[in-house]
């Protein structure tokens, strides 16, 4: 094997780890890289005139952190916040934002070859948010780009405020 094709094959096996979370039964990653912390749910301050999947704001130690609905953006019902919900404080192009989410479940370790395109599900508003999915022993573990949760008019709004 040419030492193109090994240094070819190593990058698509190279490790990564991303932090799942779940969205009724379907369960979410992030890379982790992209995740600073995660928290139990607490007070979140309604935000007039935000994007609908913006919840609203914490205050994350004297910082004013948006946080947006993993539900609303995925156009899911809502459903009662209870004791699993967590928000996903996550760096997106160097804005911290939080991502409310039903449950965090585990941090997995992956490997790039392991990842599979996103399917064409026939609907590009909803799958826009995927970056490729993966059959693990655990199911199908669908990647979230965090990035493309908002458009590019809602990020500026957010950055804004």
């Amino acid at each position: 094997m040419s030492n193109q094709v090994q240094a070819q094959a190593a990058g698509r096996d190279q490790a990564f780890k991303c932090v799942t979370f779940c969205l009724d039964d379907e369960t979410y990653g992030i890379n982790v890289l992209q995740v600073r912390e995660v928290l139990r749910v607490s007070e979140i301050a309604p935000v007039p005139g935000a994007p609908a999947n913006v919840r609203g704001v914490i205050n994350l130690r004297g910082n004013v952190v948006t946080v947006v609905d993993a539900r609303r953006s995925f156009r899911m019902a809502a459903r009662p916040v209870d004791e699993a919900a967590r928000i996903v404080v996550v760096e997106v192009d160097e804005h911290v934002v939080g991502l409310f989410v039903d449950a965090v479940a585990e941090v997995l370790e992956l490997t790039r070859s392991m990842v599979e395109s996103a399917p064409n599900v026939g609907n590009e508003e909803n799958s826009k948010y995927i970056d490729g999915v993966v059959n693990h022993p655990g199911g199908i573990l669908i990647l979230v780009d965090v990035r493309k949760m908002l458009s590019d008019d809602e990020w500026k709004q957010l950055v804004a405020t």
